[in-house]
């Protein structure tokens, strides 16, 4: 077993990746390169992401399932065809090849912690 204190993992700034718009966005990786003894090795990979009011990423997909637990404040989950409102205490759930982008209101910070097994991700713009 391994207990992991989010105040102990360290937030690197994602924001001028060209994967995010709006504002400011950091992510925290909980597992392999996140942890700072790095002694969790599993073939899934989890991340806290933190998006100031505004932020959100670019439209993508991926080639695995991704699911995100909302744990603070209130945020936006997008598909082609759909915005849903979301706040802590609900999971989303997006199957592999499903276009969509996730991110902050324009008044709420927001963060999810995202669970996902190894795959490719196409960013909209990114080669």
């Amino acid at each position: 077993m391994k207990v992991i204190k989010m105040s102990d993992v360290k937030k690197d700034d994602k924001s001028a990746d060209g994967i995010f718009t709006g504002g400011k966005v950091e992510i925290q990786f909980l597992t392999t390169t996140g942890i700072p003894d790095k002694t969790i090795k599993d073939p899934i990979a989890a991340l806290q992401v933190n998006f100031s009011a505004g932020a959100r990423s670019k439209f993508h997909i991926h080639d695995h399932p991704q699911i995100l637990v909302v744990t603070k404040g209130k945020g936006i989950v997008a598909t082609e065809k759909e915005e849903i409102t979301v706040t802590p205490g609900m999971v989303v759930y997006f199957p592999p090849g499903e276009n969509h982008w996730h991110g902050s209101t324009k008044d709420s910070d927001f963060s999810h912690i995202s669970i996902t097994t190894p795959g490719e991700t196409t960013w909209e713009g990114k080669k």
